[in-house]
């Protein structure tokens, strides 16, 4: 009767032991989780090693993932509100222009109206470029952007994309080569993301590579197909390089004529949507290369 009497004294001392420190621990990360309004990085600690640790376990691991969630929701608030500060900006120019020669047409001969009008037109067309791009955009970054993929043969779907620039190619007065085999190489793309991504890389080289040749070339290497567009224009300085497919990234600010900061941005988001990669190398004075990097299909016979 002693000894029991012992054993449910112990039970009990046992008990409220456990009590104490439970209520002890709560009260300690109440203050804990106040004082995280001043310090947010901060996490709870508990001392020992039983379940008291493994729900302070469980605890930081949330405060960690609700951590990185609010960042990234920071971060992406912050770019929205840079992306809306460009791009308003870069909205304004051309139709600042835009409505500009359009206001002096009265004014002005019917030789010089002509020219006016040719003028505007080019700023609409600028103007049209940046909202589409902008739509793509908004599309790719909030998952909205529709894939269908299918498995194509990439040297005849090139060969498809490349007659329809042949008209701009004339027009600037720029040479232009392919070297695309005869075989038949097929890869899985969205023939629509893959004709936009290889439609910005030339229409980047036209507008902004000052260059008077532009070739394509498709290799096989180690069970990928890779895609070069290559012009022989100004280049690219280098420490430019690694910050040319980032949203809104845009190498010359002084030049007039520099794009939105878009187009390369999409390429990559495009690319990366159909299992590819692709990458940028440049001699400045020499030449550039996009060359893009696409998982082979073996189709057996």
């Amino acid at each position: 009767m002693i000894a029991l009497n012992i054993i449910l004294i112990f039970v009990c001392i046992t008990v409220l032991y456990y009590l104490l420190r439970i209520r002890k621990q709560l009260a300690e990360w109440l203050i804990s989780l106040k004082s995280m309004h001043e310090t947010p990085e901060r996490y709870l600690f508990v001392k020992g090693n039983d379940i008291l640790s493994d729900i302070n376990f469980e605890i930081n691991g949330i405060l960690k993932k609700s951590r990185r969630q609010l960042a990234k929701l920071q971060r992406a608030e912050a770019a929205s509100r840079q992306l809306l500060t460009d791009l308003s900006h870069d909205v304004r120019t051309p139709l600042a222009s835009l409505i500009g020669y359009l206001e002096a047409l009265d004014s002005q001969t019917a030789k010089e109206k002509e020219e006016y009008i040719h003028v505007a037109y080019r700023k609409a067309l600028d103007l049209q470029e940046l909202i589409d791009m902008l739509f793509q955009w908004s599309k790719l970054t909030s998952g909205e952007q529709p894939y269908q993929m299918e498995i194509y043969d990439i040297n005849e779907l090139t060969r498809e994309i490349m007659i329809g620039h042949i008209p701009v190619f004339e027009k600037n007065h720029i040479s232009f080569s392919a070297n695309i085999a005869d075989d038949e190489w097929f890869v899985k793309i969205d023939r629509m993301a893959f004709a936009r991504i290889i439609n910005n890389l030339i229409s980047n080289a036209v507008k902004h590579g000052k260059c008077s040749l532009i070739e394509i070339d498709i290799q096989k290497n180690k069970g990928n197909v890779q895609l070069s567009v290559s012009n022989n224009g100004a280049g690219i300085p280098e420490p430019d390089i690694p910050f040319l497919f980032e949203r809104l990234y845009k190498c010359d600010t002084s030049r007039p004529e520099t794009g939105n900061g878009l187009g390369l941005a999409i390429t990559m988001e495009l690319t990366r949507a159909m299992s590819g990669d692709i990458a940028v190398r440049s001699i400045p004075g020499g030449m550039t290369a996009f060359c893009l990097t696409l998982p082979l299909i073996v189709r057996e016979n």
